[in-house]
């Protein structure tokens, strides 16, 4: 089946907007406040928007001449995204895979789980990033594994300079499937 991408993006912004956008005073994870809050996992664990963020997200990357083998961020936020991105690409044999916080100290003591990212391509995932800092922890982790990190790509960049600081420390492009501007939304 194919997909036009204009209008699964058009589709993901409005679920975005009606589902995962919510009013009020809020403190993010970053320790900052804000006057809403982007909760993507209404969207990422959304039976419709789903598919739509693994389309739009490969889409993104695709049209940047991103090239990588498996996909995945810091757990919660990114792993259904990463899941989206390997559903999405089909017979292109893209894996996912799920950075931890901290390493385990015990079973197999890894960071990254999932399919090895060692000697391969890959893209850091988010769902919505505002300082950058989870992004730069998964890079973090996934460097020590042996991943040869492609590009941090979000769902939602709020504007707060996540993009110029991901860039900066992590040395890899950062993209962004949707601003706040492309959602309406001020801070």
């Amino acid at each position: 089946m194919t997909h036009d991408l204009h209008a699964d993006r058009a589709r993901l912004a409005e679920l975005i907007r009606e589902l995962a956008v919510v009013h009020g005073n809020v403190t993010l994870s970053s320790g900052n406040q804000a006057d809403y809050y982007i909760d993507l996992r209404r969207i990422t664990l959304h039976h419709e928007a789903a598919p739509l963020v693994g389309r739009v997200m490969l889409g993104l990357l695709d049209d940047a001449g991103i090239e990588f083998e498996a996909a995945g961020g810091l757990t919660m936020g990114a792993d259904p995204v990463g899941t989206a991105v390997m559903h999405a690409a089909g017979d292109r044999n893209i894996d996912a895979f799920v950075v931890r916080k901290e390493q385990k100290t015990h079973g197999m003591s890894r960071q990254v789980e999932g399919p090895s990212v060692d000697g391969r391509k890959v893209v850091i995932l988010e769902d919505t990033s505002t300082t950058g800092g989870s992004a730069l922890t998964a890079v973090d982790g996934v460097r020590k594994a042996g991943g040869d990190i492609q590009a941090v790509a979000v769902i939602v960049d709020r504007d707060t300079g996540a993009a110029e600081h991901v860039a900066e420390q992590a040395g890899v492009p950062y993209l962004y499937a949707f601003s706040k501007n492309d959602l309406g939304l001020d801070d």
